[in-house]
């Protein structure tokens, strides 16, 4: 396993928050019942995550932007950058996310460090716009639907075939 497509999830399950089904909220809000069980975010995350912090800041030409949250994967031996989303995959989150990693390519990254690998974690996604908006990209930018419940029986056998289909 050292290749960012073996670790990362689609989607991710975040069922231990206990945000109800379909009930909005805000990427401050989210964020924030992340830290408080970042234990079980990490599990969720996968093998070899340790968490740097969240909001972290990079300052470009003396103008600061916030990175969500920042971890780092022993396994990959690179930062793993996360955009959290509450709504739709949209352009400007593509564009947002790269730039965040081309300042840790350049700024943070030590000699020994494999190039950052960003996820955009958004509340909904589709494979044909995902693949316009991460499209290009010398870096590695990925975007992953998140869940706030586990979906039901029915719903999961439907996800399983149509994997298996593919």
């Amino acid at each position: 396993m050292t290749n960012a497509d073996d670790i990362l999830k689609n989607p991710y399950v975040f069922e231990f928050l206990g945000i109800p089904e379909n009930k909005p909220i805000l990427e401050r809000d989210l964020e924030a019942k992340l830290i408080r069980h970042i234990e079980d975010f990490l599990l969720e995350l996968g093998r070899g995550f340790m968490f740097v912090g969240s909001q972290q800041r990079i300052t470009i030409n003396n103008n600061h932007y916030y990175v969500d949250m920042v971890f780092y994967n022993k396994i990959l031996r690179s930062y793993i950058l996360i955009e959290l989303k509450t709504t739709k995959l949209n352009v400007a989150d593509g564009g947002q996310l790269n730039t965040y990693l081309n300042y840790y390519k350049t700024e943070i990254n030590d000699d020994n460090d494999n190039p950052p690998i960003g996820i955009i974690l958004c509340a909904e996604k589709d494979d044909i716009t995902a693949e316009y908006i991460l499209g290009g990209f010398e870096n590695n930018v990925y975007a992953s639907k998140y869940v706030t419940i586990l979906p039901d029986k029915q719903e999961l056998i439907e996800e399983v075939e149509n994997a298996l289909k593919e």
